[in-house]
């Protein structure tokens, strides 16, 4: 046998042992992320803080220290939430490795309507675990947490020669800010110099290893008239009307991003919303005012600001056609695209060897329409990819729909990925 052929076999044992940690603690790591989902995170509101302070005891139990990194009440405030407290766990190993910080978020959008199952009951139900976040982001608390443990465990077990040696570190990182743009959750992290890692894996919501993912412009129009009776319509200015014509326009554009495609595997072409409309007073008032709240999303190869600007002349020109109208915008988040770094190749290409072994099936590299908190990292220099629990879809998890949740299997599987993925990179 030669020198190769038994390296080999050697990795496939420590990996296989690994393997049956994340087995024997399963039922463990699912009681876990139940006790998360139990915690509503509805944002808006935004009061983050209590499931913070849950985590970190849950983690505590395992001789995971947290720490807890309040962000001022000021902050929380203007940016339109309650309270924010990011946890980090560091675990540092010896030296001459690199730190690899493994972030999820646990704020989410509140559950609506629709739900057949609680949405904070964690209930399970053929091998599926049923909750808001089960799918995005919470189930990647769990996996990324027992894929640490995981990792640890194999070490302190192994005390004979040849046994792995853990070096450098890993950080986790739960933060509490994804949903209204990530700032005060990684971005306020970073900002603070509270950590710096060498690299960074995102909670993922597919079997793909992403490693690019749409921007997001949010904005806000108010569309102003002058209330008036509506018996007598001539007296005031209608801001409906003005702000239909500014829908026309804008939907008018999404027939034109249809010609503008991208490049990047996943991602198709630019799009625009308009998620939210309030106006008028009454059924016999002329509407003096109509906001509108819009969110566009911009392929990795637009130029952010020249969209901003390029809605703006589309906003007041339409605007203009309705005499008496005036319009005020103002952003509400401007979320770059996450563009891949050169650094990221050993992250994607552990994450897809061990997701083809572990899956049974090729795990493409890939982009995403969506975007996330990953851009934050990267925008600093650090090489991150998304990877965590998920189904083949997105919308296979029903995430931010009625009845979200983790196929048990999944999340059993990416962990297993995640955590031989550490210990490539950590010996």
């Amino acid at each position: 046998m030669s020198d190769r052929q038994a390296a080999d076999i050697h990795a496939a044992d420590t990996y296989a042992a690994l393997d049956r940690w994340i087995d024997d603690h399963f039922d463990e790591q699912v009681r876990f992320l139940q006790e998360l989902v139990r915690v509503p995170t509805d944002t808006p509101p935004g009061n983050n803080a209590p499931h913070a302070e849950r985590t970190a005891e849950l983690l505590a139990t395992m001789g995971l220290q947290a720490e807890r990194h309040a962000v001022p009440a000021d902050a929380v405030r203007a940016a339109g939430l309650e309270s924010i407290t990011n946890l980090i766990v560091r675990r540092r190993y010896a030296d001459g490795g690199p730190v690899i910080a493994l972030n999820a978020h646990g704020d989410v959008v509140p559950p609506g309507e629709g739900w057949t199952h609680g949405p904070y009951s964690g209930e399970v139900v053929d091998g599926k675990l049923y909750g808001r976040a089960a799918a995005v982001s919470k189930c990647d608390f769990s996996t990324y947490t027992y894929a640490v443990r995981a990792v640890e465990a194999l070490a302190q077990s192994l005390s004979q020669p040849g046994a792995p040696t853990l070096k450098g570190g890993v950080e986790l990182h739960f933060t509490y800010d994804e949903e209204f743009g990530g700032e005060l959750g990684p971005g306020w992290l970073l900002d603070q110099g509270l950590t710096k890692p060498d690299f960074e894996i995102a909670a993922g919501f597919s079997y793909q290893v992403v490693t690019a993912h749409n921007g997001c412009l949010q904005m806000e129009v108010t569309v102003n008239g002058v209330m008036a009776h509506a018996a007598i319509p001539d007296s005031g200015v209608d801001a409906l009307q003005g702000a239909t014509a500014v829908l026309n326009a804008l939907y008018a554009q999404n027939v034109l991003y249809k010609q503008v495609r991208s490049s990047v595997t996943g991602i198709t072409h630019p799009y625009l919303n308009v998620g939210l409309i309030q106006g008028g007073t009454n059924t016999n008032v002329i509407p003096g005012k109509v906001v509108l709240k819009l969110d566009r999303r911009m392929i990795p190869e637009e130029n952010p600001h020249e969209v901003e600007a390029t809605l703006h002349e589309v906003i007041r020109a339409a605007a203009a056609t309705v005499p008496g109208v005036t319009v005020d915008i103002k952003r509400m988040l401007m979320a770059h695209a996450l563009q891949p770094l050169a650094g990221n190749r050993p992250l994607v290409e552990a994450l897809q060897r061990h997701g083809e072994d572990v899956f049974d099936e090729p795990i493409p590299e890939s982009g995403t329409p969506l975007y996330t908190d990953v851009r934050l990292y990267c925008e600093r220099g650090i090489p991150a990819v998304i990877y965590g629990a998920g189904p083949r879809t997105v919308r296979e998890s029903n995430a931010k729909r009625a009845d979200e949740h983790i196929v048990l299997d999944d999340l059993r599987r990416a962990t297993k990925v995640v955590a031989r993925t550490l210990l490539d990179l950590l010996r």
